[in-house]
C-alpha cells in the first residue's frame, strides 16, 4: 500500500490518466524487481543517457537540468527502483540548483517530467514537501518527487540513447557524403566552363543548384539519403562528361596537363589561366571569332557564378529555420506590439530584474540572456547594428524559447544576421509562428 499513498495531486491540479498510468506501471515494475538482484543504475550515468535520448521522451535541455537538480537531492549514487525514492526540496533550494530558474519555469518542467513518466509527484495533505520521521529518525513517509520511475526505466532509456547515437553517426556520415559530392560536382562544372570544354555544363549547373544548400540536422535521414543519391548520380554524369573531353596527352599525366587536374585544391587557378588565355588572345590578331568566343566564355562564367550565388541564397533560406521565419526586407523598428512578443516568448520574463514593461526592459533583459546563451559580444553587436536594437532583442527572446532545439545559439544568431543583411529575415513571421504553436 506504500506505493498507493498520496497519488493524487494537491490543490487545483487534476489527476490525468497519464499520471495514473505511470503510477500503475511503476507499481508493476517494482513487483517484478522484488527479490531480484537487478543492477541498480548510477544516477549521473543514467542522466547522461537520458540527455542523449531526450528527443524520444520529448524533453528539452532545461527539463533535463531540472531533473539533474532533483537527482542532486538524492544522497545515494545508485538508484534502487524497488522502493520509492522521494526527494523533497524546497522551491528556494530547487531554484538555486537550477541556476536561478524561476518557480513558474520549474513547475512547467516538472510537469513535463511527470507527463514523460520519469517522476511521480507525491503531494502531502497541505501540498508542502517534507519527510515524516519515526522515533528512531528513519523516514516513514516522504512527500515530494519520487525518482523510482527513472530507475525502473533505465533499460528503456539506454536503448533510446543507443538508437540516438546510431542515428547521429548515420546523419553525420550522410551529411559528409553530401558535402563531398557538392564540392566535387561544383569544381568539375567550374573546370569544364573555365577550360571551355564541350558539354552540357549549364544544364549540370541547373541540376546542381536544385540540389545545393545546407543540409539541416533536423531533416529526416531518408530525405538526406535521397539527396545524397541524387548528387552521386549527378557527380557520375559530370565526371564522365569531363573525362570524355580529355585528350590522350591530357590523360597521360604530363606536367602541362596536371595544371588542369579536376581535383586541384585551388579553385581560383582557372581564373589565372583564363587571364593568361586572354593575354595571349590580345597579342594575337583580333578577329570577330575571337571576340565571340571570349564573349561566350565570359557569359558562361557569369552564369555559373550567378547560379552559385543563387544556391547560397537558397541555402540561407532553408537552413535551420522554424516555419515562416523568412520575409523580404530587414525591419529596423518594432512592427508588432510588445505583448505579442512576450506571449510568444514567455521564458524571457524569467530573466528580467523586475518585469518587462516596455521595449527598454526587453533590450536590457536580452543583453543578459545573450550572455547566458553563450552568444559572443561581437555577434550581438553585429545583430544590433543590422537588425536594430529592438528586433535583435526579439530575436534573442525567440532563440531562448527554442534553446532546446538550437545547438549553437551564437552561430544561429550570426546566420540570422547574414539573412537580415540580404533582406531575407524578419521577426514578424517568427513571432507569428511561435504564437501559433499553442505554448502552455
Amino acid at each position: 500500500m506504500t506505493d498507493r499513498f498520496a497519488t493524487t495531486p494537491f490543490g487545483g491540479r487534476s489527476l490525468s490518466h497519464a499520471m495514473f498510468a505511470v503510477q500503475e506501471k511503476t507499481a508493476r515494475a517494482r513487483e517484478k524487481l522484488a527479490g531480484s538482484d537487478a543492477n541498480h543504475p548510477e544516477k549521473w550515468a543514467l542522466l547522461r543517457e537520458l540527455t542523449q535520448a531526450r528527443a524520444a521522451f520529448f524533453l528539452s535541455d532545461r527539463t533535463i537540468a531540472v531533473l539533474e537538480a532533483l537527482l542532486s537531492f538524492y544522497p545515494e549514487t545508485l538508484l534502487d527502483g524497488s522502493a520509492p525514492l522521494v526527494v523533497f526540496p524546497s522551491n528556494a533550494e530547487l531554484s538555486m540548483r537550477t541556476r536561478g530558474m524561476s518557480s513558474a519555469t520549474i513547475r512547467r518542467h516538472l510537469a513535463a517530467l511527470v507527463e514523460a513518466g520519469l517522476i511521480i509527484r507525491r503531494d502531502s495533505p497541505n501540498g508542502k514537501r517534507y519527510a515524516r520521521r519515526g522515533e528512531g529518525g528513519e523516514i516513514e513517509h516522504a512527500f515530494g518527487f519520487d525518482l523510482s520511475p527513472l530507475a525502473l526505466r533505465a533499460d528503456e532509456i539506454r536503448e533510446h540513447a543507443a538508437a540516438a547515437r546510431d542515428m547521429e553517426r548515420a546523419i553525420h556520415r550522410v551529411r559528409s557524403e553530401i558535402t563531398i559530392h557538392l564540392r566535387d560536382v561544383s569544381k568539375t562544372i567550374d573546370a569544364g566552363l573555365s577550360e571551355e570544354r564541350p558539354g552540357a555544363w549549364e544544364a549540370y549547373a541547373d541540376e546542381l543548384a536544385a540540389l545545393s544548400g545546407r543540409v539541416s540536422r533536423h531533416l529526416p535521414l531518408e530525405t538526406m539519403k535521397t539527396r545524397r543519391d541524387a548528387l552521386a548520380d549527378l557527380r557520375s554524369k559530370v565526371e564522365k562528361a569531363y573525362l570524355d573531353t580529355l585528350s590522350n596527352e591530357e590523360m597521360s599525366g604530363t606536367d602541362s596537363s596536371s595544371e588542369h587536374h579536376i581535383q586541384n585544391s585551388n579553385i581560383d587557378h582557372h581564373f589565372e589561366r583564363a587571364s593568361e588565355k586572354s593575354q595571349k588572345r590580345t597579342a594575337a590578331p583580333e578577329t570577330e571569332e575571337n571576340h565571340k568566343a571570349e564573349a561566350g566564355r565570359s557569359q558562361a562564367m557569369s552564369k555559373m557564378r550567378q547560379r552559385l550565388l543563387d544556391a547560397k541564397l537558397k541555402r540561407a533560406q532553408h537552413s535551420d529555420a522554424w516555419p515562416g521565419d523568412l520575409a523580404a526586407g530587414p525591419v529596423k523598428t518594432a512592427a508588432l506590439p510588445l505583448g505579442a512578443v512576450l506571449e510568444a516568448c514567455p521564458q524571457i520574463r524569467d530573466y528580467a530584474r523586475n518585469d518587462i514593461g516596455d521595449w527598454r526592459d526587453l533590450m536590457q533583459t536580452a543583453g543578459l540572456v545573450r550572455s547566458m546563451l553563450g552568444i559572443s559580444p561581437d555577434a550581438w553587436e553585429r545583430a544590433r547594428e543590422t537588425m536594430g536594437d529592438i528586433n535583435a532583442s526579439i530575436t534573442i527572446a525567440a532563440i531562448l524559447e527554442r534553446a532546446g532545439e538550437i545547438r549553437s545559439p551564437g552561430g544561429y544568431l550570426r546566420a540570422l544576421t547574414d539573412r537580415a543583411e540580404i533582406g531575407q529575415y524578419s521577426v514578424i513571421p517568427v513571432i507569428k509562428a511561435l504564437n501559433g504553436e499553442g505554448r502552455a
